[in-house]
């Protein structure tokens, strides 16, 4: 795989039971993470869904999660643009593009699960995950 481009759903507390209710009607494989599986939990935000991945029978792939822990649920943003992949240069060369003038929410660096990931907003306002695998 080069890269994907897909949606990144966000939740408050949620993204379990709504990532369950994806896979019962699109089909298909899901992948549920948790923040004390990786060790970015505490107390009652173990249980929650760091990352989730549905990979459905028609070929499409939707993310989502709950929000970390000290970033707060924003109704109406609950979607982000995710890039992610293998090519590392192309997809650094997407990141420098979409962050160049835009915010950076999380540097494009090597984090606890071993990829390199960031969190950016364009200059237009759109969010977006860069995750080089």
């Amino acid at each position: 795989m080069a890269s994907r481009l897909n949606p990144y759903l966000s939740f408050d507390g949620t993204a379990r039971q709504a990532m369950e209710f994806y896979r019962d009607v699109f089909g298909g494989e899901l992948a549920l993470h948790t923040f004390g599986e990786v060790g970015g939990g505490h107390g009652d935000d173990n249980d929650k869904i760091m990352h989730g991945m549905l990979e459905t029978d028609a070929g499409y792939t939707i993310m989502g999660a709950d929000n970390p822990p000290g970033m707060p649920f924003q109704p109406g943003n609950t979607i982000t643009v995710s890039l992610s992949g293998d090519d590392g240069d192309r997809l650094r060369g997407y990141w420098e593009r979409l962050a160049d003038g835009g915010s950076i929410a999380v540097p494009l660096e090597k984090q606890m699960w071993g990829d390199e990931f960031g969190m950016c907003t364009d200059r237009f306002g759109t969010p977006w995950m860069v995750n080089i695998g």
